[in-house]
């Protein structure tokens, strides 16, 4: 890693050019979404996100050290608030 990039923190900085290998079809289906002059962005915003739930689940897991495995009880709960809210219409965006 050079200097440049050690100096920031995920999501942030200037645009550097690396090169990737990605399997046909992925890059099929991103060039669907958002064609060519989009792809670049997806791709960082989409290893932006895995590093958020990377990061996420590295929390997780010092969290279940720390304190404990979660109950089967609450873990139903919470998959049942989560359902809901994905579903509750006051919360979907309006198509413009």
């Amino acid at each position: 890693m050079t200097a440049a990039h050690a100096e920031h923190s995920p999501g942030d900085g200037p645009a550097s050019k690396v090169s990737v290998s990605l399997r046909a079809g992925n890059v099929r289906a991103i060039r669907e979404r958002v064609g060519t002059r989009g792809f670049s962005a997806y791709v960082d915003a989409a290893v932006e996100r895995q590093i958020e739930r990377d990061l996420l689940e590295e929390a997780l897991l010092a969290n279940e050290e720390h304190a404990g495995s979660a109950t089967a009880d609450f873990r139903d709960e919470a998959a049942t608030f989560f359902r809901e809210l994905k579903t509750d219409p006051d919360l979907r965006l309006e198509d413009t």
